[in-house]
């Protein structure tokens, strides 16, 4: 027994156990013998009532009759299907004969709720079973490592016909082309690109001669990156900038390779690519209606394919952009010119890359020229109305609230924007006005009629917030409190339709997302994702390290058991909403949304603390 004991305790999440609680679990553990070759359980089965951890030889972890890892002494598995309750998503199987420590579910359960193994715990549900031996997830990788071939070079005088052949030859799918005196495959080197789409719609379709300069159907300058970013940010901006094909270039600007979206994602994961397709193809609002029809299965296959919660949610979010631009494109050929330039801003969850299939749509409008504005004020609330309508159309919501682009209040010059920010800046106890300051906020450009478009959201950050409403920032911060006040259970509603469910977004996601807000502008920073503002005021120390790190895993968990949620009831043909049953949740998962609460709680505790004392 000792030994048991000891050899569990050399492993995680035993190694957080002390020696009483050890040796505990230890008494209770049985040791199995399996023969090389025998099912330890089999793929589809359970929900398992028992972890397993190898003691001696080895265990094949197998889906669908492919091996998919290889576990040794001191691995454990079984777990995710425990917690979950779900049945087991792979067999597994003696690589030799083996010894396993199998433990009952109603002695380790006890164990994985304790907040110093919640990591572990977090892990496994979200993450689902540990297949660490199949390939990596593509987007999880830096895009360098995504490269096949070297980069196929062309001059910009060269016949199509040429080039055309040599990406044959090459199995290669877009050929970049040398601009200027000079230009090279080396650093400074300014680059077109010609894809296959290319050849089809700019030669075939449209009777080009093969003996034409590529740089008669070139586009110029070509969007690259470099080659440390993230597989993930860059099918972001192939969704936000509607290419399929990225050059990559190193840290001194030489050319490595072009990535596309093949290299990127796998076929089911490739559906927002191309529902963003069918969106700017859209000549008609019935037309953004079918194409949106396939935003709720794209979603459902990221999730399938395990994208985490946050790029989800950053794909739904630049698709919204791709079906709003293409609905205000369309509202503007009804509506006519404008009277003066204007641009389209997202505001709220989608201005921060984070609105799901529940999330309803907050948008503003501002234009250039302030003397215009009494007829600008028409126009948008014409446009804005248009546009809204869209967006019912395509079973999306505009806010119920009234933040948006066809309100009066949401649409105004930018040098009218500009003065709010200074008059919220200097008097933010006016009335509605914190609420003003979120909102503007988080704002962010995503159309404008004018041959530029504002690098930035409304927030004039230039000028920088004082001290004074930083203070009323973090007290608004504290407005929202996670249902925490139980002794058995959650917090829940206590009559109406939402009986006894709990909302996840007020009660979870809004107090981080005010948090973050607060500590991001204290550090200097105003439009963001809330996980970037995180990242921000941990690194400006306007929270400390533990908080901060605390507070995004809480965000992480909220938003993926948020999502599962909503996916769900996307399978069912269900309306998405936030509200759970929490009597439906496994007992672990509970007691871990529990503690993610109450992270909130005592980050807030503190804020509030500080600000009693005039610390803040």
């Amino acid at each position: 027994m000792p030994d048991v004991a000891g050899f569990l305790g050399s492993y995680p999440p035993f190694d957080a156990v002390g020696p009483d609680e050890l040796a505990r679990v230890a008494a209770v553990t049985h040791t199995e013998l399996t023969a090389r070759g025998q099912t330890i359980f089999s793929q589809g089965a359970g929900p398992v009532e028992s972890v397993w951890m190898v003691r001696t030889g080895s265990v094949e972890i197998i889906h669908d009759g492919r091996i998919l890892d290889l576990l040794g002494p001191g691995e454990l598995f079984g777990h995710t299907s425990m917690i979950s309750g779900l049945p087991t998503g792979f067999e597994a199987r003696a690589a030799q004969d083996t010894v396993c420590y199998r433990i009952p579910a109603g002695v380790i359960r006890p164990l994985l709720a304790r907040p110093d193994v919640l990591r572990f715990v977090a892990r496994s549900i979200v993450a689902g079973p540990s297949l660490r031996a199949a390939p990596p997830d593509p987007v999880e990788l830096r895009v360098a490592a995504l490269l096949r071939t070297p980069p196929l070079l062309c001059e910009a005088n060269e016949p199509i016909r040429d080039a055309a052949k040599r990406m044959t030859a090459q199995g290669a799918s877009a050929v970049l082309v040398r601009i200027g005196p000079g230009a090279g495959a080396g650093s400074g080197a300014r680059l077109g690109i010609v894809t296959d789409r290319d050849l089809r719609s700019r030669v075939v379709a449209a009777g080009l001669s093969p003996d034409a300069p590529l740089c008669a159907i070139m586009t110029e300058p070509a969007y690259t990156v470099r080659s440390d970013r993230l597989a993930a940010d860059v099918l972001l901006d192939m969704l936000e900038r509607d290419v399929h094909h990225i050059p990559v270039l190193s840290a001194v600007g030489e050319i490595l390779g072009v990535v596309d979206d093949g290299d990127l994602v796998a076929a089911e994961a490739r559906k927002p690519l191309l529902l963003r397709r069918a969106i700017d193809l859209a000549s008609s609002a019935a037309d953004l209606t079918a194409a949106a029809a396939g935003l709720g299965p794209a979603i459902i296959a990221l999730h399938d394919a395990q994208v985490p919660a946050e790029q989800v949610a950053a794909v739904y979010s630049v698709v919204l952009d791709a079906l709003t631009r293409r609905l205000i494109e369309l509202a503007v050929r009804e509506a006519g010119d404008p009277p003066a330039a204007f641009t389209w801003f997202a505001l709220g969850s989608l201005a921060r890359r984070e609105a799901v299939p529940s999330s309803d749509v907050d948008s503003a409008l501002g234009w250039e020229d302030a003397a215009a504005d009494a007829a600008m004020r028409d126009y948008a609330a014409r446009l804005g109305g248009a546009v809204n309508d869209g967006l019912r159309g395509c079973g999306i919501s505009p806010d119920a609230h009234g933040a948006s682009a066809e309100s009066p209040l949401f649409a105004r010059s930018l040098a009218s924007w500009r003065a709010v920010t200074r008059n919220l800046s200097r008097d933010p106890a006016q009335e509605q006005g914190l609420i003003l300051v979120s909102v503007i906020t988080d704002s962010r450009p995503v159309w404008s009629s004018g041959p530029g478009q504002p690098a930035a959201g409304l927030w004039d950050s230039q000028a920088g917030p004082d001290p004074g409403l930083l203070r009323l920032l973090a007290r608004f911060a504290l407005s929202f409190r996670p249902p925490t006040g139980f002794l058995r259970d959650f917090v829940v509603e206590h009559s109406g339709e939402r009986r006894g469910q709990l909302d996840l977004k007020a009660g979870g996601l809004t107090p981080i997302v005010d948090l973050a807000r607060w500590a991001a502008m204290s550090a200097g920073v105003a439009t963001a994702s809330t996980m970037d503002r995180l990242r921000a005021a941990k690194a400006a120390g306007t929270l400390a390290g533990p908080q901060a790190d605390a507070l995004m895993e809480a965000f992480g968990f909220i938003s993926a058991l948020r999502l599962d949620h909503q996916v769900e009831q996307l399978r069912r043909g269900a309306p998405p909403d936030d509200f759970i049953a929490p009597k439906t949740l496994n007992p672990l998962a509970r007691s871990y949304l529990r503690d993610a609460f109450r992270v909130v709680a005592s980050v807030q505790s503190g804020l509030a603390n500080e600000l009693a004392f005039g610390l803040r």
